[in-house]
């Protein structure tokens, strides 16, 4: 068969165009074939499109968001899974923590051993041949489970002798601290004169933790009103 035999089918436009002009809506049976065709794949295209609007639209949606719900509990699973690998781990951890902030909860005195605690560190100065030209504890300032005091304090002698009483002070068997320390010439010019605040901490008992607690919760709630 040769090229010139082959014709396309020819569509007769006026004719697909008169089909859908005539046809008459109450008898859709006895419709052309075009105009039938066309009317189903647009009823269908609408059934399509009303499913989607009302069904598939929020089903859609909701798998959407449970596809990213189920990725968040793989990954919690996978990080409870790490944890429990690692329990036994953090359990020597904590434990170990538990003895360190117990021994470093030893080095504070309660309100009993204050006193004694002042003397030692007045005695630390004098043995090293110091003279406290000023020795005045401040007002203690509570913190969450301990209170910090402060103790200003004006030694005169030797810069070594300023050495020695440092080191003395942090082999005291409680946590003192020598604080904006200031050395300067003392007034008859022969010795030297440091000005510091020297700090001591004590540990709250059970009622001042409760007392502590009750004035933190009435601070929140104060904040909280003024929002």
């Amino acid at each position: 068969m040769s090229a010139k035999s082959i014709s396309l089918p020819k569509f007769d436009f006026q004719a697909i165009a008169d089909d859908f002009r005539f046809i008459n809506p109450n008898d859709p049976g006895a419709w052309p074939l075009i105009p039938k065709a066309t009317a189903l794949v647009g009823f269908f295209a609408a059934i399509l499109l009303a499913g989607w609007w009302f069904f598939w639209n929020d089903q859609l949606t909701m798998l959407d968001s449970k596809e990213r719900e189920e990725q968040t509990l793989k990954q919690q699973f996978l990080d409870k899974k790490r944890q429990a690998v690692n329990l036994d781990l953090y359990i020597q951890q904590l434990a170990e923590i538990d003895r360190s902030f117990g021994a470093l909860l030893k080095q504070l005195p309660d309100k009993s051993e204050i006193e004694a605690l002042l003397i030692e560190v007045n005695q630390a100065g004098l043995g090293r041949g110091l003279q406290f030209e000023l020795f005045k504890p401040g007002q203690e300032q509570v913190k969450d489970f301990y209170a910090e005091l402060p103790i200003t304090v004006k030694i005169n002698g030797g810069y070594h002798d300023f050495g020695a009483f440092a080191a003395d002070i942090a082999k005291l068997p409680r946590i003192v601290t020598l604080n904006n320390i200031s050395i300067v010439s003392a007034k008859d010019g022969g010795q030297l004169s440091l000005d510091a605040t020297t700090k001591t901490f004590r540990y709250l008992d059970e009622e001042e933790i409760a007392k502590q607690k009750k004035v933190e919760q009435q601070k929140k709630a104060e904040q909280g009103a003024k929002k």
